[in-house]
């Protein structure tokens, strides 16, 4: 009887201990999602604001003929090619996942009509998954004043098969 609870005892402490073990890899994933191809991209929304009121939605770079690609290499750095349907020398940055990985925080400039800024300083996670990629950038703030004017751009990109 006391060899029966013994194994009964020791079963259970292994079977708490491979169900523990297994869950501690949430995330290792995602540089790997983030890293294997590029990412083209299909649609740019760009979301006015006054406060919690949607002004106006637009839609930008329908008409663009200029293949418009983000890539992300496992190094940390990255690269984005005609940004802002601009022909334009392709922009280089270094990227990173926020510590709770729901943000991407990229350093790259890239030239949007004449003027260099980092659209994806901060940009908020909304899917990474292994065909897409959106991404929301802009008045993020979870606090702000009623009146305040916002805007917020949603990025959304397909992943390009490499040859």
């Amino acid at each position: 009887m006391r060899n029966k609870l013994l194994l009964l005892f020791l079963s259970g402490a292994l079977f708490v201990g491979f169900i523990s073990n297994s869950c501690k890899k949430t995330a290792d994933y995602l540089p790997t999602l983030l890293t294997t191809g590029k990412w083209q991209l299909a649609s740019v929304q760009v979301a006015h604001f006054s406060g919690d009121t949607l002004l106006t939605t637009d839609t930008l770079y329908t008409a663009c003929e200029l293949d418009q690609t983000f890539t992300f290499n496992a190094d940390g750095s990255c690269t984005f090619t005609n940004y802002s349907c601009n022909s334009q020398p392709v922009s280089t940055g270094h990227w990173s996942f926020s510590k709770d990985k729901l943000s991407l925080n990229c350093d790259m400039a890239c030239d949007s009509a004449g003027t260099t800024i980092v659209p994806f300083k901060v940009a908020q996670i909304l899917n990474l998954g292994q065909y897409s990629l959106v991404l929301r950038t802009g008045s993020l703030s979870t606090f702000y004043p009623a009146d305040a004017k916002r805007q917020i751009t949603r990025y959304g990109f397909v992943r390009v098969k490499t040859q």
